[in-house]
């Protein structure tokens, strides 16, 4: 029971799964924005139109009222939100393909340095040159 508790802590405390918490927390927020926005600012105008609020475009059919005015404002929030979603991961992508296409043209860290005493070529790690054995400055030996 005890390796148990200790896997389910290490899952529940993983960055994906506060990631993930974080993410429905946020969504939460960002439909009742949508929702407010839709009901109260696009829903009216459509409403102009059809001279009553949009959620209350409502059809009776055999005695069953049929809310198709709540269904089109349903609609128009998953639209909204679909499009906010589209233009978050377009963004994030062009910005991981700029990072990558900055990551390829970085020139790599060098590999050799110069002895200044004797001028050859040697490692970067080197602490003492291979041609003359001079000890090379910072090194601390």
């Amino acid at each position: 029971m005890k390796k148990f508790l200790e896997e389910f802590k290490e899952f529940a405390i993983n960055g994906n799964v506060l990631d993930m918490a974080i993410g429905v927390v946020i969504g939460a927020a960002f439909k009742a924005i949508v929702d407010s926005l839709v009901e109260d600012i696009i829903s009216p105008f459509i409403g102009l139109i059809a001279n009553k609020n949009l959620s209350a475009n409502v059809a009776v059919i055999g005695g069953v009222e049929v809310k198709y005015g709540s269904f089109i404002s349903a609609v128009i929030n998953f639209l909204i939100v679909a499009l906010v979603l589209f233009m978050v991961v377009k963004a994030i992508n062009k910005t991981k393909e700029i990072a990558k296409r900055n990551k390829e043209q970085a020139p790599p860290d060098p590999t050799e340095k110069e002895c200044p005493y004797c001028k050859n070529t040697i490692p970067v790690a080197a602490t003492r040159c291979g041609f003359c054995t001079s000890k090379l400055e910072g090194f601390k030996g």
